[in-house]
């Protein structure tokens, strides 16, 4: 039996990266030289850390390729996954802001590459732009909003409305601003995220096959109706 063929993943430049971004659009040409100029890349393999909860974290993040997640790991070894970064998104604001050691630990799932902006580049954009002092708000307001509805759904939701919520959580443009349908995730991943076994997460993947709201391909799935989804993630 032939193999499916993997969907391409996405995969930006850091020019690209930029040029896309509607933070460093809406900056001075003077900006964006500097931003351009003290913005470097890289590389972080499958499984890397590009950061470990207790430690001081110095840089920005966007994901030029590839998938890093967040999480957390307890003393006894068992993880919960907090959420995932896709190509285009911006993440670690919010360490940076509040000036404190990281509370999580971010984890390439796949070979990845990142941007990373400098904390003093980061806290001159703060200080010297307003309009990257907006985007901040906006994406930390969305951010507090998504994990407030996490906690609502843990206590409401029943197995199948939870895998779904995890699946539109890595369609939503905060994670994914390009809007990428193509999703390279495991079910295991995918059940971390949605905090269900696997046996249960295949359950309910099947039933989603099933009703055409997905399709599985070999190293992931493609979101096919996003609204279906997004109502059982209600």
């Amino acid at each position: 039996m032939t193999r499916p063929m993997r969907t391409a993943a996405p995969s930006l430049t850091l020019d690209d990266m930029l040029a896309q971004s509607p933070w460093f659009a809406s900056i001075d040409e003077a900006a964006q030289s500097k931003v351009r100029a003290e913005t470097s890349e890289r590389a972080a393999a499958m499984g890397q850390f590009l950061g470990r909860h207790g430690e001081r974290q110095h840089v920005w993040f966007g994901v030029l390729e590839g998938l890093i997640k967040w999480s957390i790991t307890a003393h006894d070894g068992r993880t919960v996954t907090l959420g995932g970064q896709l190509v285009g998104s911006w993440f670690g604001e919010g360490t940076l802001i509040r000036k404190a050691p990281r509370q999580s630990d971010l984890i390439a799932l796949r070979d990845s590459r990142v941007a990373q902006i400098p904390l003093a580049t980061f806290d001159w954009l703060r200080s010297t732009q307003p309009s990257f002092n907006e985007f901040l708000l906006v994406q930390v307001n969305e951010r507090l909003h998504w994990f407030m509805g996490n906690a609502v759904a843990h206590g409401l939701l029943d197995t199948d409305n939870l895998v779904a919520r995890a699946l539109v959580g890595m369609v939503h443009p905060l994670p994914n601003p390009r809007g990428e349908r193509y999703l390279q995730l495991s079910q295991e991943e995918l059940a971390n995220l949605a905090a269900v076994s696997r046996q249960t997460c295949n359950k309910a993947m099947m039933h989603f096959k099933e009703a055409g709201l997905i399709r599985t391909e070999y190293g992931g799935l493609v979101v096919l109706d996003l609204p279906g989804l997004q109502a059982l993630a209600q």
